[in-house]
């Protein structure tokens, strides 16, 4: 909902290249009536519309299509001061841009708030010797969307974190044999779960052993009994948290993909995994032809876009089982398991012909920017690592061919 043209134009524009359908509104009881037959993902308004002066968040408040609609809003404005802050944050608004917008962080927070609606199930291992206790916290928790698991059985602990890969543990104090503190030390232990929350579950009411539990280890302390909506309430904003600061810690800051290290580790998984259920897994390079050209024309600024725009449509089309990674400068690494030759060719020179046609500006001038990507197929090879060397050489090769195309392995695909 915007009545700048130039602006409205712009963002139909960008957002567009990245597979999005924008619906504009110049008034906002058009956009109220259109929102009964067709709802929207996300919502961007102009916090003032200057033909009337009409105040967007006030309108909203007063509109119960608005009020009921229970989807992410984000506020675009002219004007920042603390009171319109205020204003947007208590109708729950999450993003606040000021003109002029920055549309590729936009675009961020647009793609954020709509994959926290389809995320996947947060993870949770429930360890409690109570094993009938543990199955109804399970399906309390399975009910509200999330994956639980239990075990009575504290000495499998860490195998059972290798496998599963929780994101956070509910742990009982009291187990025979061994305590919810011992084994919260015997994770601590372990560089990969130092940051996990561990909550405590307790029949303890006394605060300072509660303190005392918290000190070896824990993040936190639920008294038993516990009813269904408190224990549903305090694990999912936990476990939602977590997720956020995991992705701080592995993710890239310009691109929001995960860092060299994190990609290389997924392949080496994803490797793994392949060959134990016998399924098949491509890797693929990709790299921005003539970067430095476009650095060295329009700066680093402009470059920063060109590499998150690529970003963005890598996000947008792979799945949600695929893992794509920042592996340097403007080079990316993406694993798609479950993937054939003809399956990853299709998709790659899709990725390839949508990114040519994004329009780039700069200083009043357009241009365009290509990329070559190189794929390989793991059961040609031993290791992860013999994949992702094979991998680079297919993206170099394509270079060498001419750029703005896509070999897999030592055969070219055919383009388009």
């Amino acid at each position: 909902m915007e009545d700048e043209e130039p602006l409205a134009r712009e963002l139909i524009r960008l957002f567009g290249h990245f597979g999005y359908v924008l619906h504009r509104y110049t008034l906002l009881n058009e956009a109220a009536q259109a929102i009964r037959y067709r709802k929207p993902d996300v919502l961007i308004l102009d916090v003032a519309f200057h033909a009337n002066g009409l105040n967007t968040i006030e309108h909203m408040v007063l509109t119960p299509e608005f009020k009921d609609l229970e989807r992410p809003i984000i506020f675009l404005s002219d004007r920042d001061t603390f009171e319109v802050r205020v204003q947007a944050a208590r109708i729950g608004a999450e993003g606040f841009f000021t003109k002029p917008v920055d549309v590729p962080k936009l675009i961020d927070r647009v793609e954020q708030a709509i994959r926290r609606k389809q995320d996947i199930p947060h993870r949770l291992l429930i360890v409690d010797d109570d094993e009938e206790l543990a199955k109804h916290y399970a399906l309390v928790l399975r009910a509200a969307g999330m994956e639980a698991r239990t075990m009575s059985d504290p000495r499998r602990i860490l195998d059972v974190m290798d496998e599963f890969q929780p994101e956070l543990i509910l742990m009982d104090v009291a187990m025979p044999g061994y305590t919810g503190m011992d084994l919260a030390r015997v994770i601590r232990m372990h560089e990969e779960w130092l940051s996990i929350p561990i909550i405590y579950l307790s029949a303890e009411t006394n605060k300072d052993r509660q303190l005392s539990a918290l000190s070896s280890g824990g993040d936190d302390f639920l008294t038993k009994p516990i009813s269904d909506r408190h224990l549903t309430v305090a694990v999912s904003i936990r476990a939602a948290r977590m997720r956020q600061i995991t992705e701080l810690m592995v993710k890239d800051s310009l691109t929001g993909l995960l860092k060299h290290s994190r990609i290389k580790e997924q392949i080496a998984l994803e490797f793994a995994r392949a060959q134990r259920d016998g399924t098949c897994l491509c890797v693929a390079m990709l790299d921005i032809d003539h970067f430095k050209k476009v650095n060295d024309s329009y700066g680093h600024v402009v470059g920063d876009q060109v590499i998150k725009a690529l970003a963005h449509l890598l996000k947008q089309r792979l799945r949600k089982t695929d893992g794509i990674g920042r592996y340097g400068g403007e080079e990316f690494a993406a694993v798609l398991p479950r993937c054939e030759p003809e399956a990853a060719r299709e998709l790659l020179n899709d990725i390839r012909e949508r990114f040519k046609k994004i329009r780039f500006t700069a200083e009043d001038e357009f241009f365009t920017v290509t990329l070559s990507a190189g794929a390989v197929m793991a059961d040609a090879f031993p290791d992860a690592s013999a994949m992702l060397v094979a991998a680079d050489e297919a993206l170099y090769d394509a270079k060498r061919s001419g750029r703005d195309r896509v070999r897999l392995g030592h055969s070219m695909f055919k383009d388009g």
